[in-house]
This record gives structure tokens, C-alpha cells and sequence, in this order.
């Protein structure tokens, strides 16, 4: 696995939403259990070319998000291979109970991804900004929690999962990531990804805060202090040896995430750290907040997830070191 650690962040010559469908579409030709859901953001997901190819293995449930998962549920039952889509609120709090009974009670085989999570929904605003969705999935017994940092992980998680069977929740950027890894990564489901090592501190995040990391490596680097940096791209199950082995090495723990610091990735390190080996502990998150209308910069500053605010936290945490 090759990681860029570059001190200016590069986008994706690609979008995520359609790595995910071309994903998908090698996936289906190879394996014909493999269907595609939907509720009415076929073109929003870029899912248009799935549809072409595969028209009778393609549901566009229309705004019927529950019964979306419902029909999940019951192509699950018939020995398919569901993935099924909409904006991260409305497969999580629209959906939790079918989820929950329909899906996870009943062992099904789904994999949900939820899009657009945290400030990336952007100009959509509050009622399409997912704070909570990684708290609601990681609630339901036996859920696997995961969050792609860019495309190259992206498609190394959708070909393994089409090859398990579960219940799956992925959080899904749409539009263009910053590229992290270089193509022809694979990467382990459950098992943190060490970016960078460092002897000071460890700072472990998800999503588009991966990045935010990496430039608050930098800037921490420029006044002395050494990063450990991790990619807990899997929330459930988290890879809890491997926190314990940084809490023990580094004395201190940052985490950073694009979602509420309640029953979020911060929340999962605590419980860690808290019954394990309790550490000084900082989390870079949106505070009990509603989301609200913005470009992703603004509402980065607004909710206080820059490089900037990571390197304020970690220089608080050390202090408690």
C-alpha cells in the first residue's frame, strides 16, 4: 500500500459517486445475485450507466426510503446481493427501523450506503446533513460501519463486500475526495490504516478528515511535535488492539470526525481507552449541533473541523500528557 503524505491536498481527477458505480457494474457482470436500489437519486449517485446496463436488475424504490430497505430485505431473502442507496439521513433516521427488523433482526445481506455524510451535503442544508448516521448504524447488532477515504478504497471495499454477508452501512462521499492512497491499495475490513508514524501523540480519523490530518501533521511537525496518524476508516468493528498498542506508545489521542462527537468515532475510541487504558483524550467533531447551509469550507470553520482546530487539540491534549 503506497500512502501520499503531501503537504497540499490533491483531489480525485474522479468523483466517488461514480467509482462507486463503475464498481458496482463490474461487480454485477461478474456476478448475477448483484442488484442495485435506489430512492429517486439515480442520476444524483451517477448510477445512470448501472441502470443502462443492467435495467432488470436495477429498483428505483422512488422517496419511499423505508421501503426501500424492505425490498432490500426481501431480494436478500431470495439469495441476491442488494446495495442499496440514498442521502446518508434517509437511510439511517428515515429508515431505522426497517433496517433494524427487516434487515439486521432477520440476518439479512445488505449494504446500505448512506451519501453526502456530514457538512459534505453542503447547500442542501440541515435536513440532508447527516450528524448522527455513523451513531444510528453503529446501534444495531452486528452492523458493519465503514467510510471510505477516497476512490481507491472505495472500490477495494465494495469488491470485498460483495463477497460477505451482513449487514453493511457505508458513508459515502459523492463528489471528489482527496487522494490519500495510491491505486491497487487493498485494505482490511476492521483494521486501521497507519498513515504516519510518530512518537508524540496519535490523531485517528475518518472520512474527509483524513486529510484535514495530514495538514495538521504538518503544521504540528513545523513546532517539534511528532504524529502518529491513523485511518479508522471501519467504525464497527473498530480496531481497538490497535488503539490500545498508540494509547500505550504515544501517551495521548486526538480523534477527528465529520460527525457528531456523540456515539461517533470519538465515542468509540473513549469507550476503548476509558475500560482499557484510560489516556488523555481530545475529539475534533461536530458538538450537539444541527447541520445547517454552506460551501464544505464554511461550514469546516463553523463546525471547527480544520487542520487548524486538530493542532489547537493536540497541542491541549499534550499539556494533559
Amino acid at each position: 500500500m503506497t500512502i501520499l503524505l503531501t503537504k497540499n491536498s490533491v483531489k480525485e481527477d474522479v468523483e466517488m459517486r461514480n467509482v462507486y458505480c463503475q464498481t458496482l457494474s463490474e461487480l454485477a457482470r461478474e456476478n448475477e445475485q448483484i442488484v442495485a436500489l435506489d430512492a429517486d437519486l439515480m442520476s444524483s449517485m451517477g448510477m445512470i450507466p448501472f441502470l443502462k446496463e443492467f435495467p432488470e436488475r436495477t429498483f428505483n424504490c422512488g422517496v419511499q426510503e423505508a421501503n426501500m430497505m424492505g425490498v432490500a430485505a426481501g431480494l436478500s431473502a431470495t439469495g441476491k446481493i442488494p446495495y442499496a442507496h440514498t442521502f446518508g439521513p434517509f437511510a439511517t433516521r428515515r429508515c431505522y427501523d426497517q433496517v433494524f427488523l427487516s434487515g439486521a433482526y432477520t440476518k439479512s445481506n445488505i449494504r446500505i450506503t448512506g451519501s453526502d455524510p456530514g457538512v459534505t451535503a453542503a447547500y442542501n442544508g440541515g435536513t440532508h446533513m447527516p450528524f448522527e448516521d455513523i451513531g444510528i448504524m453503529r446501534n444495531i447488532p452486528e452492523m458493519t460501519v465503514l467510510e471510505p477515504t477516497d476512490s481507491v478504497m472505495l472500490t477495494d471495499i465494495i469488491k470485498q463486500l460483495a463477497g460477505l454477508y451482513g449487514m453493511f452501512y457505508v458513508r459515502l462521499l459523492r463528489k471528489n475526495a482527496i487522494k490519500i492512497y495510491e491505486k491497487g491499495s487493498t485494505f482490511k475490513i476492521g483494521k486501521a490504516v497507519k498513515l504516519k508514524n510518530g512518537k508524540d501523540v496519535t490523531i485517528i480519523a475518518n472520512g474527509i478528515m483524513v486529510a484535514e490530518t495530514l495538514k495538521a501533521a504538518h503544521l504540528l511537525k513545523e513546532k517539534g511535535i511528532s504524529v502518529r496518524l491513523l485511518d479508522m476508516f471501519t467504525l464497527k468493528p473498530i480496531d481497538k488492539e490497535t488503539i490500545i498498542t498508540c494509547a500505550k506508545e504515544t501517551g495521548a489521542i486526538v480523534t477527528a470526525e465529520n460527525h457528531n462527537i456523540i456515539n461517533g468515532l470519538g465515542s468509540a475510541v473513549a469507550e476503548i481507552l476509558a475500560e482499557n487504558i484510560p489516556t488523555p483524550m481530545e475529539r475534533i467533531g461536530v458538538k450537539d449541533l444541527f447541520g445547517e447551509v454552506g460551501s464544505v469550507d464554511y461550514l469546516k470553520e463553523r463546525f471547527e473541523l480544520t487542520a487548524n482546530d486538530i493542532a489547537k487539540k493536540v497541542e491541549k491534549v499534550l499539556k494533559r500528557k
